[in-house]
């Protein structure tokens, strides 16, 4: 379900954190139709924060730390990144007014961003929306390769330590299912959404101002799924 909104000063940050607490999202049909449309998929992607599922290879690339990872360092150049053209893909939904509107709630502290760095070389990360215990995965690129994956692994144990609840993906894709995502009925996504707006979490509980060692990431999830199981 989608409704269309044209006019650029209708839609402010205020008015976007609260149509993420209705289960709302905004999208645009292309970077140069400047143009919004709310949508509230039938099926939600959700990525369980007990059952995130790390390969044997992806957990050692993550390990080596071969790559650095830092948070809110470089908001604008992810979203930037996410919005570029890709090879099979021509266009995006990220218009510079959804840059825009990004960048305000980054600067209120409501959007965030994970970078991954080979040396000097931003070569993956990701971006998304906090609000109460829920957070909102938008897109995410990479240039090399498990680069995105890397972030998605840190975000997760960012979310866990910070007492989170609700990682949404919007959608489910081949590749986030490989990590444990799923699809639930609109109706049971507003029952989690619900919950997880009934408290706060901490984004910032793990340190933002030195890169998280790998190893201490994938300790974290592996404890949680440890206190689910027993």
């Amino acid at each position: 379900m989608s409704s269309r909104d044209s006019s650029s000063s209708e839609i402010t940050p205020e008015i976007l954190l609260r149509a993420y607490a209705c289960g709302i999202f905004p999208m645009s049909e292309s970077a140069d139709d400047p143009s919004l449309f709310w949508v509230e998929p039938e099926q939600r992607g959700v990525i369980p924060l007990d059952g995130f599922r790390v390969s044997s290879r992806l957990a050692r690339t993550v390990r080596s730390d071969a790559f650095t990872v830092t948070v809110n360092t470089a908001f604008k150049a992810v979203i930037a990144e996410c919005a570029a053209p890709k090879p099979g893909r021509d266009d995006t939904w990220i218009n510079q007014r959804i840059r825009d509107l990004y960048g305000a709630l980054h600067e209120m502290g409501h959007a965030h961003s994970v970078e991954v760095w080979n040396g000097n070389a931003l070569v993956g990360g990701l971006y998304g929306v906090s609000l109460g215990r829920a957070f909102f995965g938008e897109s995410m690129f990479h240039h090399a390769r498990d680069a995105s994956k890397v972030a998605l692994v840190h975000l997760v144990a960012r979310l866990i330590a910070g007492g989170f609840v609700l990682l949404d993906t919007q959608y489910v894709t081949d590749h986030l299912r490989s990590f444990g995502a799923t699809e639930v009925p609109r109706r049971r996504y507003r029952v989690m959404l619900d919950a997880a707006l009934d408290d706060i979490a901490d984004f910032e509980k793990l340190p933002v101002d030195f890169p998280m060692k790998g190893a201490a990431m994938l300790d974290i999830i592996a404890s949680r799924d440890a206190a689910t199981r027993s």
